[in-house]
């Protein structure tokens, strides 16, 4: 049985547009799962990231993949770790600058509170940079717990960030 799910890629390193591209391609080789649609990409600030002044976090391209899929939410995000690890993603410390991020948003109307999977996820209804582009690709979605996105996005959220394509 499929699955919806939606995922954020992020990235500031190494070429972020080319890593988040490279994402959406890997996103399509993942198995028993569906690339449906992909949203446009944005570019955002750091967020809660340690700045140093004589080297500056650079900023992010972000976007939001529509997948349709029968894994299940735990072995979906494991195959996106998968996708970070390919991509050279290196944890650091927190928020640390990263080649690449892949967040699982929403796995249909599921809510999950465990030790390795949050759903939905826990900060997405205050980060203008998903919900931007998730409004793009699903206008119309309800987030569990958090209610129509369309109500979430402020003009707060939304100031600092520009649509590349």
């Amino acid at each position: 049985m499929m699955h919806q799910a939606f995922v954020a890629l992020g990235s500031n390193l190494q070429n972020p547009i080319a890593q988040v591209e490279k994402a959406f391609i890997a996103l399509t080789h993942l198995p028993k799962t569906r690339l449906i649609q992909k949203s446009s990409l944005y570019q955002t600030a750091p967020i809660d990231c340690i700045d140093d002044p004589h080297n500056p976090v650079p900023d992010f391209i972000n976007a939001v993949a529509e997948l349709q899929t029968e894994l299940s939410p735990q072995d979906l995000l494991t195959a996106l770790h998968g996708i970070e690890n390919d991509a050279g993603r290196e944890r650091p410390y927190i928020n640390a600058p990263r080649v690449l991020d892949c967040d699982l948003l929403v796995y249909e109307n599921m809510v999950i509170d465990s030790a390795k999977l949050t759903l939905p996820h826990p900060r997405m209804h205050t980060r203008g940079f998903v919900l931007l582009p998730l409004f793009e690709i699903a206008p119309q979605l309800s987030i569990p717990i958090h209610g129509k996105i369309a109500g979430l996005i402020t003009p707060d959220l939304s100031k600092d960030i520009k649509k590349l394509t």
